[in-house]
């Protein structure tokens, strides 16, 4: 066809665009069709030639976007001589879409700062395309493998195919094909989208995510919530191009919470090795813009800067509101040549008075550090934890803390995202913790040990006091560095001179603080024959092996046992340095009288949080030091284990396994003395107490564990990872007391002011041990009922306690009465009352308002000291609670009463343990604090459980909703128990 043959269609296409943009247009998406089928497509493209040639000037082309709503124009991509491909694409607007201007202008220039190489043969999508310039530009320039173009605007798309066409073909309608034989239909794609859902939902991997996307809340919240339809008005669909609507980010207060979700949709579909490259308005200020992208564990470099006038058409009154509401202050400038920034009320009025007002604008590149962690991490929040994301903060300074938080963090959503609840792990530590150590000795100092060598404390200060506690020496020599956390008797007490024999004359465990240089050391040893010795090794002696081998034989020759700590020479490293220690172990096993402890303290995060292992290659003193820990500290927190495991794990995951045979080692055949053994209180209660069992033969079926293994709810998830999560947590968010005060009220109505000490542990057990060792500092006598936490009794035995039976009935579920408690206490001096309430332990029945009351009573009258223990309570499901501030009052019981719990039951969190002990009695508090030691609860378990009083403070619906159904729950299999033990004639007995 000729010119003349296309004069009257023009003429007729340009009357109906004339009508309205909506006919406009209508006129285009006919067109479309034609250009989308092979057998009209090049007519159609030959009549969009000729229709670009009534228009050539660029007033012309003004003047036809004013009558016609339409322009077709050129846009020039490339201007240096030499570039052997197009300099021009030529590309059509409507009013009802973005209209190119500086903003994407400088956005491309940012694109082309990067290599030639960004692009090609990549997979890309760019948001909020537009007319689908950008992306084709981006295939003609770079030659992609494919650019998918992306606009929520329904027209945008229909717009940017026709653009395709325009410059897939040439003016007569045939191919353009580029030096790999190509055209950009096969390189470009364009369609709906809210932002990469297309991607998303078609599980299409990107290795390159541009955006241009807008950045400014809509003044009119109530517009963005209209249905996105091709049919919609020119008007709301071209404020798609400037405004946004709130995302549900933190970053929306500064109208980037468009840019937020984005960020995150394309973490879930980007390669790891991809790219994101935005264009950022610089209003919000540069550091918060690249802080959107930081905290989210993004490397950021700005590509390019420059100003932009700022847009007629935008009303910038939504960040003026965000102004007056918040101490964040927007950054414009007056003109482009202003360079002092001025705020956006400022701006608003000096816009409004007729002036020009501008802003900065950056292209920004940005890569994940660690991408397949930060894709795991986001993979969780994106899974029900969505509320949480405004806590996350993946910025670091230094790499070597994202290289060891980030892993971390992942492998955390992982455990909660796959688990339901916390496994129970051997009160010796984790299996695969343990396994972890040993895989990292064998791998890195040739060291062959198992897990049956290695048992977890808390701390190393826990290891050393359990450690002296499991044999009670008369003496023992303890270096100077390690002595700060020991019981002050233990280091005032100068009771030596039997310290040879075998039967000492009282019961006193006397500390006497040595330097640590070793010779020095061995010099004590052998003066003072101490039986056991505690010490650690100056840096010097650390590198070989002779240090240690001396410390060895004085010890052996003398009967004395060795507790060797090289806490300050283990190094969580890829390069370890030389350890002489390690060096020995490599070659000859560990002698049966010598134990290495080791405290695990050197993380790049946290500086206070610690987990301890004690090496020991005898089985007699591994078994009994995995009973001490549970006797005495419960189990050492999981979350803790969890932290140091991920560490070694990282060291251990990119070596080859089992390439290295295991070495072989001699055994230390030197004769040795006799050694002192456990004491006998130690014996007695190891060899009795039912604790942990790991015989899988025996038929013994343990009801008392306390801890739940129902699912754990989302918002325990939830405040457990965010604890994690946050950096540069305030001290006032890690405050418990006060949600605490507020708790033990509402349960059980325990009456608390500011003279009440608030004493926390990573579990209640440990706790109640310190008021163990009160108690016998005191003189008095532990009154226990009979069939009570079988746990705690073994560990009152075990610390040497005086302790008084309560006689109970098995008919009454061995609840404690009046009766029988005035009976005991008539006959003992100094009574310290155990009670295991509301619930029981191990029976399960729940003592009422009344008969709590009653119990309180008779020890009043008899001056006893209370330990209510509400640890194992928290999930009655036919019971409304206590209220006690009444007898406390009329009672007189304020100074009397320590209140023990923890929250693990009653919030369902399963492994993750916190414990929290009560008290008014000064005198006692201070003597409980001179037995230091106590294992406390990290920083973010801190704030985790702040964060669940606060649910349940707050009466958080998800949160009470879940406790509701568990406690149903156990209602159902309390009534499903006793009918089967009914009709079995099952018999629970107390231990």
């Amino acid at each position: 066809m000729e010119e003349k043959d296309f004069v009257g269609p023009i003429n007729e296409f340009l009357k109906q665009c004339e009508q309205s943009g909506d006919s406009a247009y209508s006129a285009f998406r006919s067109l479309l069709e034609k250009l989308e089928d092979p057998i009209t497509r090049a007519e159609a493209r030959i009549f969009l030639s000729h229709l670009q040639k009534r228009f050539t000037s660029k007033e012309a082309t003004e003047d036809c976007l004013r009558t016609y709503n339409f322009r077709i124009q050129d846009i020039v991509i490339e201007q240096y001589e030499g570039y052997k491909r197009r300099k021009k694409l030529t590309m059509m607007v409507i009013p009802s879409i973005f209209i190119p201007e500086d903003w994407s202008f400088t956005f491309y220039e940012g694109l082309n700062r990067h290599p030639d190489s960004i692009f090609k043969d990549k997979t890309v999508a760019e948001l909020g395309c537009g007319n689908g310039w950008i992306s084709i530009a981006i295939a003609e320039k770079w030659s992609p493998l494919k650019v998918f173009g992306l606009d929520i605007n329904p027209r945008a798309i229909k717009v940017s195919w026709i653009n395709l066409y325009l410059n897939a073909l040439d003016e007569n309608g045939q191919p353009i094909y580029d030096g790999e034989n190509k055209t950009l239909l096969d390189r470009v794609e364009f369609h709906e989208s809210d932002l990469l859902a297309y991607c998303r939902d078609r599980g299409i991997q990107l290795e390159r995510i541009v955006g241009c996307i807008p950045q400014i809340l809509n003044p009119n919240p109530d517009a963005m919530s209209k249905m996105i339809t091709e049919n919609a008005s020119e008007e709301f669909l071209y404020s798609l191009s400037n405004y946004c609507a709130l995302q549900g980010f933190v970053e929306d207060q500064f109208g980037l919470g468009l840019i937020a979700r984005a960020v995150e949709e394309g973490i879930s579909v980007i390669k790891p090795m991809g790219i994101m490259i935005f264009n950022m308005g610089g209003r919000p200020g540069q550091a918060v813009c690249k802080r959107l992208f930081e905290r989210r564990g993004f490397h950021v470099n700005k590509l390019w800067q420059t100003k932009v006038i700022q847009a007629a058409d935008t009303d910038i009154s939504a960040l003026v509101e965000i102004e007056k509401n918040s101490p964040h202050r927007f950054e414009f400038f007056m003109g482009l040549a202003g360079d002092q920034p001025i705020c956006a009320r400022t701006a608003w009025a000096y816009g409004e008075a007729g002036g020009r007002i501008s802003h900065a604008l950056s292209v920004y590149s940005c890569q994940l550090r660690q991408p397949n962690q930060v894709k795991m991490i986001f993979e969780f929040l994106q899974n029900g934890f969505q509320e949480i994301s405004s806590s996350l903060d993946l910025s670091f300074e230094d790499d070597s803390v994202a290289d060891e938080k980030i892993p971390f963090l992942a492998y955390l959503a992982n455990v909660l995202k796959e688990s339901s609840f916390f496994p129970y792990e051997p009160p010796a530590g984790s299996i695969r913790f343990r396994n972890l150590i040993a895989g990292f000795m064998k791998t890195y100092h040739h060291t062959p040990l198992t897990t049956d060598n290695i048992v977890i404390f808390p701390s190393r200060a826990v290891a050393i006091e359990n450690a002296l506690r499991l044999f009670s020496p008369r003496l023992a020599i303890i270096d100077e560095n390690l002595t700060r956390h020991l019981p002050r008797q233990w280091l005032t007490s100068l009771n030596i001179e039997n310290a040879e024999t075998d039967q000492p004359s009282a019961d006193v465990l006397t500390v006497i603080e040595a330097p640590r240089q070793s010779d020095l050391m061995i010099e004590l040893i052998k003066k003072l024959k101490p039986q056991v010795v505690v010490t650690g090794m100056a840096q010097f002696e650390a590198i070989t092996s002779s240090a240690f081998e001396h410390l060895l034989d004085t010890t052996r020759a003398i009967g004395s046992r060795l507790f060797l700590d090289i806490s300050d020479h283990f190094e969580l490293s890829s390069l370890p340095s030389p350890n002489g220690v390690f060096k020995y172990l490599a070659g000859t096993s560990l002698p049966s009288h010598a134990a290495i402890i080791c405290g695990l303290l050197k993380n790049q995060v946290y500086s206070d949080l610690e987990v301890a292992f004690v090496i020991s290659e005898e089985e007699s003193i591994f078994k009994a030091l995995s009973k001490t820990v549970e006797l005495l500290e419960g189990n050492t927190a999981l979350i803790s284990q969890y932290y140091y495991g991920c560490i070694l794990y990282e060291l251990l995951a990119f070596q080859l396994a089992d390439r290295h045979p295991s070495p072989e080692r001699g055994c230390d055949k030197a004769e040795t003395v006799e050694m002192i053994g456990f004491s006998s209180s130690a014996i007695s209660v190891l060899d009795t107490a039912e604790l942990s069992i790991d015989d899988k033969e025996n038929s013994l079926l343990h009801m008392d564990v306390d801890q739940s293994f129902l699912p754990i709810p989302s918002p325990i998830k939830a405040a457990i990872f965010e604890s994690f999560a946050r950096q540069n947590m305030a001290e006032s968010e890690t405050d418990v007391a006060p949600s605490l005060r507020e708790f033990i009220k509402a349960a059980y109505g325990f009456p608390s002011d500011s003279n009440t000490e608030f004493i926390y542990s990573d579990c209640p057990q440990s706790l109640f041990n310190k008021l163990v060792l009160c108690c016998i500092h005191e003189g008095g006598t532990l009154c226990f009922p009979s069939g009570s936490n079988g746990n705690y009794v073994s560990a009152a035995k075990f610390l040497k306690a005086n302790i008084v039976d309560i006689p109970t009935e098995s008919e009454l579920g061995f609840k404690l009465t009046e009766n029988a408690l005035t009976n005991v206490l008539q006959t003992v001096k100094k009574p310290w009352v155990y009670i295991s309430g509301p619930t029981i332990n191990p029976t399960g029945l729940i003592y009422s308002n009344e008969e709590i009351e009653s119990i309180l009573s008779s020890c009043a009258k008899f001056g006893a000291r209370v330990v209510l223990d509400t640890s194992f309570s928290g999930l009655e499901f036919n019971f409304e609670g206590w209220d006690l501030e009444d007898s406390f009052r009329k009672l007189n019981l304020d100074l009397r009463v320590c209140l023990l719990g923890g929250l693990s039951l009653k919030m369902l969190a399963g492994g993750f343990t916190f414990g929290f002990l009560v008290m008014a009695d000064p005198c006692l508090v201070d003597e409980l604090y001179s037995f230091s030691g106590l294992s406390k609860p990290h920083s973010t378990v801190k704030y985790a459980t702040k964060k669940l009083l606060g649910h349940r403070e707050q009466k958080a619906g998800n949160l009470l909703d879940a406790i509701g159904k568990q406690k149903q729950i156990l209602g159902n299999r309390s009534k499903r128990l006793k009918e089967v033990s009914k009709n079995i004639c099952l018999q629970v007995q107390p231990i």
